[in-house]
């Protein structure tokens, strides 16, 4: 399911227009992405929750040379699903 399939179900099951879905749709996802750049995390409880960890620097290797390089630090977001979620796929 890509951004527009949900766009389509979403308007489907909420009965209104496809531009009320996208625009409500757009703002979860803006307000996920404004509260994990603070440093928070994002709980939805039985669905999931995502939250920042930091990446230290480390040693890689170019698999083209063999030459050892330096990765930078970095921030990266990590997403744990929720017991509901998980039972419902399995």
């Amino acid at each position: 399911m890509n951004k527009s399939d949900l766009i389509d179900a979403m308007a489907e099951d909420a009965g209104v227009t496809k531009a009320a879905a996208k625009k409500a749709l757009e703002s979860f996802l803006g307000n996920v992405e404004g509260s994990l750049k603070k440093g928070n995390r994002v709980s939805l409880v039985g669905f999931g929750s995502w939250s920042v960890s930091k990446r230290a620097a480390r040693e890689g290797r170019n698999p083209q040379t063999g030459k050892t390089i330096q990765i930078a630090a970095k921030n990266v977001v990590k997403f744990k699903a929720g017991s509901d979620l998980q039972s419902s796929v399995n």
